[in-house]
């Protein structure tokens, strides 16, 4: 078996740590099997800045097309050379992470030609922008070139049902993976450090791009109203992360953030976030829109409960209301404030409710979705023959 996984930027941490841990589980169950993924390029324009730390690498078998950002790379350019590395390495199994890319969807074309098995990896939800009936139905046809379909979640294997994908060919629905062993590991690092202070307030804490799209002007006012309330215990709220809103949404916060009641610890790469969310309690995610909300998956891994928008594609498989967390209306502070409330005045229940989020965001584990991976290929290869 030879499986070729072609995705688009070679500087994406969790998805380099699921290419690491595919490899690991064809060494072991298949040996004589050959892996290899190609990556476009190094990165997108946009995220440049975020390239790997050097004490976080991966290792897999991995070409680099294009040593430049994605963004420079025309279809002119990466068609040839995707079909030149399909051809280099004559792939039993081709994996592709993008059906929006057109040089893909002809290398999906050929491959097929050849007798080659495809599989279509998608982070599409029913939680995305609304779509026009046209691109739909070429949407639907490009899936339907795929042989089996990985995807991040119930939404996103839902968006893929409503394309005309049969059930039976989605291999994997639990593919919106993090470095699971990372994230907890510095988390209780930080959270069992002796000087650690077990008198501060409890903290929301909201991670991520200070943006509109995030609605976190919503959160801001929901948190002022609630902390106004004099029945409950003190509570803070911390932002990690930047981006173009921070000035506003710190104007919007007033003497909030003189008091220290909200506080902008500013951006950091991924594997310092832990330690942020070790000194906090409950994790928010109040977006208008989001295809999944991987900051919620890390923060279920540190044990964590969480109030998510139901607008998030991740909401659906990973919040049972009042189990882990809740979910709420993005556009309605009101159910913002309940949600948020009911942690102020039940502190006692964050622990249980963080236990429930360790373990429904066990079956995202990147080892196991590797393996479920790995078995979808060797299925699909021995169908081949």
């Amino acid at each position: 078996m030879r499986v070729l996984v072609i995705h688009n930027q070679l500087w994406a941490h969790y998805k380099s740590k699921l290419f690491f841990e595919i490899n690991g589980c064809l060494k072991k169950e298949q040996p004589e099997s050959s892996f290899q993924v190609v990556h476009i390029a190094l990165h997108e324009a946009s995220r440049s800045v975020m390239k790997d730390d050097e004490n976080f690498q991966y290792d897999y078998p991995y070409k680099v097309l294009f040593n430049r950002s994605l963004d420079t790379v025309s279809f002119r350019q990466r068609l040839p050379a995707l079909f030149q590395a399909f051809n280099d390495f004559k792939p039993t199994v081709l994996n592709v992470t993008g059906y929006f890319d057109y040089a893909q969807v002809l290398l999906m074309i050929y491959a097929r030609m050849k007798g080659v098995k495809v599989v279509l990896s998608s982070e599409s939800s029913t939680m995305d922008h609304n779509r026009s009936a046209l691109k739909e139905k070429i949407k639907s046809w490009i899936v339907n070139r795929a042989d089996a379909f990985f995807c991040f979640g119930k939404s996103s294997a839902a968006y893929l049902l409503s394309l005309g994908v049969k059930e039976s060919q989605i291999a994997v629905k639990h593919a919106a993976v993090i470095d699971e062993d990372i994230i907890r590991m510095r988390y209780n690092e930080v959270k069992s450090r002796a000087y650690l202070d077990l008198t501060r307030n409890k903290k929301f804490v909201y991670v991520g791009r200070l943006a509109e799209e995030k609605n976190l002007e919503l959160l801001i006012e929901a948190f002022k109203s609630v902390a106004k309330n004099k029945s409950v215990s003190t509570w803070d709220l911390l932002f990690v992360g930047d981006g173009p809103a921070r000035q506003k949404l710190e104007l919007l916060s007033g003497t909030f953030v003189s008091d220290n009641r909200i506080k902008f610890a500013g951006g950091f790469p991924w594997y310092k976030v832990p330690d942020w969310l070790a000194s906090s309690d409950v994790l928010v995610l109040p977006s208008k829109s989001e295809p999944w909300g991987l900051v919620v998956n890390e923060a279920m891994v540190c044990g964590m409960p969480v109030i998510v928008s139901e607008k998030c594609g991740c909401a659906e498989d990973l919040v049972i209301s009042q189990q882990n967390g809740f979910t709420f209306d993005p556009e309605s502070q009101q159910e913002l404030e309940t949600a948020m409330l009911f942690f102020m005045q039940n502190p006692e229940k964050i622990a249980s409710m963080g236990q429930e989020s360790f373990k429904l965001i066990q079956p995202f584990s990147s080892k196991n979705v590797a393996k479920e991976m790995v078995a979808c290929y060797k299925k699909l290869d021995k169908n081949s023959k």
